[in-house]
Formats: structure tokens, C-alpha cells, sequence
């Protein structure tokens, strides 16, 4: 099917006659005189009556989604991650069974940060092994459970976290 633009008059073989009032990703939703306002797909065959020409205005807030997802599924730039309130300033301190030897002290944010770091680059990789186009569907199921592993063993991290959406999440039983 062509694309249609808002005002587009259409015959559906189940709705009947209807009028295209908005434009989505995969549909329209079009209001029919019978049915009321339902969705068809853009590829399902109806006839068109009228063809209006679509208007292809993104609003900059849209247009600002659009790029933020983009950034957060493509990129390896590190979003912002809260620490829980009560680590914040906290020393993690890492005592070896040897008593001749020295303790080593290390600021609870610069451990999160890395933890921050390494959650996020696992979903960029996660990303990428989605999208290659070289791994077959099984390569790529293989690879996905080992990530899930990983975040699985990452699991005992998710106390420094400050919201639970922020947390790893390993394999469900």
C-alpha cells in the first residue's frame, strides 16, 4: 500500500469507508464511519478512495526521543547512574588473609562508576550481537545467554544501586 497522508479516504473490506486521522510507525489509525477509529497496518490492502499526500513534521521534542534512543542503543556513551544514598562518600576496603600485607582502600564511587561502566558495554555488546549480520539466529541466542550470565554474577552488585531499574538482571526461573 502506498503511503497515506492524514485526511486520506479509504475502503476497508471489514470497516468499510473511513478517513486516515494519524500516522504511525507500522499503522494508521483511521476513523470509519461504522466502526469507529481502528488501526490498519500500512502494508494491509484496502482501497484507496482519496490520497492526501503525507506531511513528514517531527516535532523537535520527537525528533529529541528519537536521537536519545538512538544514543542509548548504539553508543558507548555511559548514562547516569545514581548510587544508593547510604554509599555515597563510603569506603570499600579490600583486607588480604596475610597480615604482613597492606589493606587497600577504594571509594565505593569509583568502584560503582566501573560497575556503571562495565553494565553498559554489555549492553552496547548486546546491542551489536543483535544486529550482526554475519551470526546466525543460534550464534546470537549463544551469545545472549552468556550475557545473561554475566549480569546474572553482577547480580551482587545491584545493592549500590540507588533505583532498582538500574540494576543487572541475570536469568529468571
Amino acid at each position: 500500500m502506498e503511503i497515506l497522508g492524514i485526511g486520506s479516504r479509504i475502503k476497508h473490506p471489514s470497516y468499510g469507508s473511513g478517513v486516515v486521522i494519524r500516522l504511525n510507525k507500522k499503522n494508521y489509525d483511521v476513523c470509519f464511519i461504522e466502526s469507529g477509529i481502528k488501526q490498519v497496518a500500512k502494508d494491509f490492502d484496502v482501497e484507496i478512495i482519496e490520497r492526501i499526500e503525507p506531511e513528514y513534521n517531527v516535532s523537535f521534542s520527537e525528533a529529541e526521543d528519537a536521537l536519545i534512543k538512538i544514543l542509548r542503543t548504539w553508543s558507548d556513551i555511559t548514562e547516569i547512574v545514581p548510587l544508593g544514598e547510604k554509599w555515597k562518600q563510603g569506603v570499600m576496603i579490600l583486607k588480604p588473609f596475610d597480615s604482613t600485607l597492606k589493606e587497600k582502600e577504594v571509594p565505593i564511587e569509583a568502584f560503582f562508576h566501573k560497575i556503571v561502566m562495565l553494565r553498559d558495554r554489555l549492553r552496547v555488546m548486546e546491542q551489536r550481537i543483535n544486529a550482526h549480520k554475519l551470526l546466525t539466529d543460534e550464534d546470537k541466542i549463544d551469545l545472549q545467554q552468556y550475557i545473561t550470565r554475566i549480569y546474572g554474577s553482577l547480580t551482587t552488585f545491584n545493592v549500590l544501586f540507588k533505583h532498582t531499574s538500574d540494576q543487572f538482571i541475570g536469568e529468571k526461573s
